[in-house]
């Protein structure tokens, strides 16, 4: 299987970009092995333990 490496991200709400504020790390960076890129987002997110917005989540999946 291939090694993917991911990191989740929280945008900011509207009223927060006005003010100049910038994505939140959530998670990573971490090398996660899994068959697409697809489960490996899904793996972080399951993995993940900080609590988010999913609905203003980022996840951003680099193939090695």
């Amino acid at each position: 299987m291939p090694l993917f490496e991911v990191v989740i991200l929280e945008a900011p709400k509207k009223a927060e970009k006005e003010e100049g504020k910038q994505e939140r790390l959530i998670y990573g960076p971490k090398p996660i092995i899994a068959k697409d890129s697809f489960t490996a987002t899904l793996d972080a997110v399951m993995e993940c333990t900080v609590e988010f917005d999913k609905e203003r989540m980022i996840a951003q999946v680099r193939p090695f």
